[in-house]
């Protein structure tokens, strides 16, 4: 009987990665006094003159408003983010983040001028939704993108018209929005 050993392996390097660079983010803001999240990290109206203005359109998913935000986000991620990652592939799981940020930071700019955007919830949402999608058999949809869809995503259209708490429903809507829109643009798409 040969002995094996015990090897710890980064086994998704693209959720891996951004829940550490998020823990660096974090981190800095401790450091700076907020001014890191302000400056990089959190998404407002802002000039489009300024260059960091486009930086924080993908960055304020990277920003967290404290250890609680951060661990809400990213043990959510950790959950579903490396199942996505080992069936699509790292390169289509960054792209997915990406574009999420993108979306969600323009959403923002566009059409909430008086308040900011930070964190990776918009992001978590996007991978709940595309993670219903990854048993779907061609001609069909799953019950499991159904029920994702009413409860998380038509929960969060109702907490957006009953509260108003400082989470962003809109956020939420708009990353499920587009897990939905990549889980029917990756259908049938394998790692490569």
């Amino acid at each position: 009987m040969k002995n094996k050993k015990l090897v710890i392996r980064f086994n998704s390097p693209a959720v891996l990665t951004f829940a550490l660079l998020s823990l660096c983010a974090l981190i800095l803001d401790s450091v700076t006094g907020g001014y890191t999240t302000s400056k990089f990290f959190c998404v407002y109206r802002s000039s489009l003159a300024d260059v960091t203005t486009y930086i924080r359109f993908f960055g304020h998913v990277l920003g967290h408003s404290g250890y609680e935000h951060y661990m809400g986000n990213m043990l959510l991620l950790l959950l579903v983010g490396p199942a996505l990652e080992e069936k699509y592939g790292s390169n289509t799981i960054t792209m997915t983040i990406v574009v999420t940020a993108l979306v969600t930071g323009l959403v923002q700019f566009l059409f909430f001028p008086a308040s900011a955007l930070l964190g990776a919830s918009g992001v978590v949402f996007m991978m709940i939704v595309l993670s219903s999608f990854t048993e779907m058999k061609k001609g069909g949809i799953p019950v499991t993108l159904i029920l994702v869809v009413i409860f998380y995503l038509g929960g969060e259209v109702l907490d957006g018209l009953v509260n108003h708490d400082s989470v962003s429903q809109m956020t939420h809507i708009v990353g499920g929005v587009c897990g939905m829109v990549f889980g029917f643009s990756l259908k049938g798409s394998k790692r490569g």
